[in-house]
């Protein structure tokens, strides 16, 4: 059984254990105590949920190869990912998991400003804890419904230090973070990331944006946002898969996804919204119309790989490396 980035393999549901109101983090090991895969701060796996797959950030610690840790929210709105994991795992269980993969790292900064939405803590704890031992300032401001559903308030506290600060900002206390005094604290250098619901990320990307920090601002989704179709609708388009030998056309109404897999090409999937990475592949020619949620602006618009599940064509044509 290996534990190579990118493969799947079964681990051992070791520790369960409730972290705030609704909030579980669940602690997997290999069963023959052998160490798993390396990571960093900001990395994610997949884990098969019942019949689901869902994406969920390891908020452990990346020096410890020998269990990774996830924290699950009891989502009343979820699929059935989080409900499972909840309701039917328990410790002993076994839990099919890939990865891990990273589309959230840290980029090497002077200092950093964390913010983060509920859940969306959990890749932050781990960002944070990273900073912090390579020597860099940060600040974090955690935001959530109440206090008690706000998730590792104590092994938040315990990294506080000098020049490293940590504010609690429940909604139902405080009201909503106020995004200009919070960024306006980010110096000429500092990187902003920031992890959570979409209300919240969509407000950290316009107040960025206002004031110039949008080249330093790092976001981490749950789900992928919503895309508006073009004037007149979608349009279909002509895939060429150069690996294959194949040329396809992909209608108005489908994914390129589902276009290959109509033809019997495989191509390796996950989240199928835009926001694990799992589907990326290299754009040899034509110009990729990206509707995902994990590539860089700048990655966008350098147009050699896209994330098939969700982006199309701007083009009519794409050669893909497939």
């Amino acid at each position: 059984m290996s534990t190579a980035p990118e493969s799947q393999f079964d681990l051992l549901v070791h520790r369960m254990t409730w972290e705030a109101e609704d909030v579980l983090s669940v602690e997997l090991v290999h069963p023959e105590g052998k160490p798993l895969a390396a990571w960093e701060a900001g990395a994610h796996i997949d884990v098969h949920a019942g019949d689901h797959i869902r994406q969920y950030s390891l908020c452990g610690d990346p020096g410890d190869v020998g269990r990774y840790r996830i924290g699950v929210l009891n989502e009343p709105s979820s699929r059935g990912g989080s409900r499972h994991l909840h309701t039917q795992v328990r410790p002993g269980d076994t839990l099919t998991v890939k990865g891990p993969r990273n589309h959230f790292a840290l980029v090497e900064a002077e200092s950093y400003l964390f913010i983060a939405g509920g859940i969306g803590i959990t890749p932050i704890l781990a960002q944070a804890k990273e900073a912090g031992a390579h020597g860099r300032p940060w600040q974090l401001w955690h935001g959530g419904r109440t206090r008690a559903s706000m998730a590792f308030g104590d092994e938040l506290l315990e990294l506080v230090a000098e020049e490293r600060a940590v504010t609690f900002h429940p909604f139902d206390e405080h009201g909503h973070l106020d995004l200009g005094h919070i960024l306006a604290q980010a110096g000429p250098t500092t990187h902003v990331y920031c992890c959570g619901p979409e209300p919240l990320l969509v407000a950290v990307e316009e107040k960025c944006a206002e004031l110039g920090l949008r080249d330093r601002l790092h976001v981490e989704r749950f789900a992928a946002a919503e895309v508006a179709a073009p004037q007149g609708g979608e349009l279909g388009f002509e895939v060429e898969c150069r690996r294959s030998g194949r040329t396809l056309q992909v209608g108005p109404e489908e994914s390129i996804v589902e276009a290959l897999e109509d033809a019997g090409i495989p191509i390796e999937t996950s989240c199928r919204e835009g926001v694990c990475g799992t589907c990326e592949t290299a754009v040899l020619d034509g110009t990729p119309d990206h509707r995902d949620m994990v590539l860089t602006a700048d990655e966008q618009d350098a147009g050699d790989v896209m994330m098939l599940c969700v982006s199309r064509c701007s083009s009519g044509r794409l050669v893909l490396d497939v």
